[in-house]
């Protein structure tokens, strides 16, 4: 297992974080580049042009690279840290998690509301679940995740989940197995690194009932 609770795959390919030193695979790093301006941009897609500056995904890592100078040395050049990196990074993976989220229920796998998503996990069409992370614990317990590692998401509010699914709030939802799933899953993992260290998992007030 990997920083994040991801699966290392023999032939995934790996990268080494400025920050801490450690060696991982590059999908649970956070890539950045160095843009327009001798600027530092974080590519969370991994999809920018130019040679990528590695980083985990937690605010530890993240706040060593742009207060110690890291950036500049691996880029081998001054570059230009954005303020607030940490809560950058973290805002443009919540995004891309709720956009790859919402491109599951487009393609039909991916639901929301509690007795849909109990349907999903009692017939076994369910590998993952979703849970906000400001939802009623009581709630949450009522619904138990697949068998095996990384089948509970509970990184994102409610309000998150509800911005998927085209409503205001959502407390559980469930993913059944694709590639949109993995990516999900994925992403998901690399947001919780961040937001673990943040009290993000807890989301201060409980959301209310699932709609």
């Amino acid at each position: 297992m990997t920083r994040g609770g991801r699966e290392k795959l023999r032939d995934e390919p790996e990268r080494k974080c400025i920050a801490t030193g450690e060696v991982s695979p590059k999908a649970g790093l956070i890539r950045f580049v160095v843009g327009p301006e001798s600027a530092v941009v974080p590519d969370v897609a991994a999809k920018l042009p130019g040679r990528g500056i590695y980083v985990s995904s937690t605010r530890a890592a993240l706040d060593r690279a742009g207060g110690k100078g890291l950036f500049a040395r691996a880029a081998r050049q001054p570059v230009k840290v954005p303020e607030g990196l940490a809560d950058l990074v973290e805002a443009l993976l919540a995004k891309r998690v709720v956009e790859l989220l919402s491109m599951a229920r487009k393609a039909g796998d991916a639901v929301t509301g509690y007795e849909k998503v109990k349907d999903w996990l009692v017939g076994g069409r369910a590998v993952a679940l979703i849970q906000a992370s400001d939802g009623s614990e009581r709630g949450k317990t009522k619904l138990r995740p697949p068998e095996g590692e990384n089948r509970l998401i509970s990184c994102l509010t409610a309000g998150e989940i509800g911005l998927a699914f085209g409503r205001e709030r959502a407390i559980h939802a469930a993913l059944a197995a694709g590639g949109l799933t993995t990516r999900v899953v994925e992403e998901a993992a690399r947001l919780a690194g961040l937001r673990s260290e943040a009290g993000g998992q807890d989301g201060g007030e409980t959301a209310g009932k699932d709609m």
